[in-house]
């Protein structure tokens, strides 16, 4: 316990470092794409780190336990998403650095607002805003809720307790501290995730599995991937992979690129690093069913994984702890950043091409505590950590078929009335089947809600746009 409570404070006080060094930049530019100066490297490594954060680590670990292989699948389907997002990157760095562009809803308010229409443009700007802040919510809570696992068993305290604490560490050093100052702190949690790896994570899967031997007594829906259902796993390349696409934190970092060319390499780069990292923790879950059965709660897998293999060392145990830790805060202060930064710049300032104010930038970080403690809330209420991930990566792809229109027609604005009612489809659909997935598991698989929701989007974007087409 003592080398755990080192570890912590050793790592608290980097952070604190780091973040104070940022407390007095007033630049929006640096606050809010880092002077959009950024290199290869640290993109790279601040993209990973977020995508290896809460979602990749103890919500896949957890996700393996309970589903097998089809915590792979969605590995894959990021995989796909990258190349995607690959031709577009470069677009996308060069418009936001032109048109001062700071968000994914940034740019769809942007692209699909009317100065003639300033009613409907509101409205479009709130709704897109919305939906993405409603979104965000389910990532930063899965943060929470793995975090607070991990404390509550490497300190012995209540679950509820737990979460606060992790919240309250996320919040004040997001707030302080802006794209810039995640960033750097990114750089330092990717590499004790490295570390973590190669020391504990896989020498214990290769021990555990036996040399991978034992994969052979999972049954064959966990083998497969199908423990979900058929749909699930054909829906992960063919329409999760797009979620990679509208994923307001890569947005952002492209956003943050010094030019095109390091934009386009960071999602090249960043789709080859992401592969091991969907191997390697479905893989662990995987192996803690192996040796410890079926009734364990998902959410403590990769707890009772590094107290397996790491507590006879207390010097590694700790560092195990506080590199997953790490893991999660860096996924945690890009979400909590990202949805403050919309709040204000896309939710109240909408298409109005005013300058943001110190006025805007101070509430940025006021919302990024109140969004915070709503998250926290939603983390105390919903531990359930597998859903919210899946729910949350999921959910988002029914920006895929407006965002892709922005991109790829110079005339997409004539088509704004017909983008509005695909969002709003998409939402209403996936919220309908994501319900009754909940209270009728019989009838339908919650985490397969997208898969209505954005067949209702794009069906109706094709139908919008023959039948409310608009001036331009």
């Amino acid at each position: 316990m003592n080398w755990l409570i080192i570890w912590i404070v050793l790592y608290l006080l980097l952070l604190i470092y780091l973040s104070l060094r940022h407390v007095k930049n007033t630049d929006m530019e640096q606050y809010l794409v880092n002077n959009r100066n950024t290199k290869t490297l640290p993109l790279v490594a601040t993209t990973m780190a977020t995508l290896v954060g809460g979602g990749a680590s103890i919500g896949l670990m957890a996700m393996g336990y309970e589903s097998g292989f089809a915590a792979v699948a969605i590995g894959i389907a990021h995989i796909i998403g990258f190349f995607i997002i690959a031709k577009f990157a470069g677009k996308i760095r060069d418009f936001g650095a032109e048109h001062k562009i700071y968000s994914l809803p940034h740019y769809l308010n942007f692209i699909f607002g009317h100065e003639k229409q300033p009613g409907f443009s509101s409205f479009f700007a709130k709704a897109v805003s919305g939906v993405n802040i409603f979104i965000f919510f389910f990532m930063v809570a899965a943060q929470f809720v793995a975090m607070a696992s991990l404390l509550k068993f490497s300190f012995e305290i209540g679950y509820n307790l737990a979460a606060v604490i992790s919240a309250m560490i996320v919040i004040i050093y997001t707030a302080i501290a802006g794209l810039s100052g995640v960033i750097i702190t990114d750089m330092i949690q990717f590499g004790a995730v490295i570390i973590m790896i190669l020391l504990i994570f896989i020498p214990g899967i290769w021990a555990d599995t036996e040399q991978l031997t034992r994969l052979s007594e999972l049954d064959d829906s966990m083998i497969y991937g199908t423990k979900y259902g058929l749909i699930f796993i054909i829906a992960l390349p063919v329409f999760f992979s797009w979620s990679v696409l509208v994923r307001m934190d890569i947005w952002q970092r492209l956003l943050a690129a010094k030019s095109a060319k390091i934009a386009r390499r960071v999602t090249l780069w960043t789709a080859a690093g992401m592969l091991p990292f969907y191997l390697i923790f479905p893989l662990t879950g995987i192996a803690i069913l192996l040796t410890m059965g079926d009734q364990i709660d998902p959410k403590y897998v990769a707890y009772l994984f590094i107290e397996k293999h790491a507590s006879s060392t207390p010097f590694i145990f700790g560092f195990a702890i506080v590199g997953l830790l790490s893991a999660l805060m860096s996924s945690g202060d890009s979400f909590l950043n990202i949805i403050s930064i919309s709040a204000v710049k896309d939710f109240v300032k909408g298409n109005s091409k005013e300058a943001l104010t110190q006025k805007d930038y101070n509430w940025m970080k006021y919302i990024t505590v109140i969004f915070g403690a709503v998250a926290l809330v939603m983390a105390l209420v919903f531990p359930n950590i597998v859903d919210l991930m899946v729910v949350s990566l999921s959910t988002i792809t029914i920006f895929a078929p407006i965002t892709l229109l922005a991109l790829v027609k110079k005339n997409a604005n004539q088509y704004r009335k017909a983008a509005l009612l695909s969002l709003s489809a998409g939402f209403i659909v996936n919220l309908f089947f994501f319900i009754l997935g909940l209270t009728n598991p019989d009838i339908f698989e919650a985490k397969s809600s997208f898969v209505p929701g954005i067949i209702a989007g794009t069906l109706c974007l094709f139908i919008g746009m023959k039948f409310l087409k608009e001036e331009y």
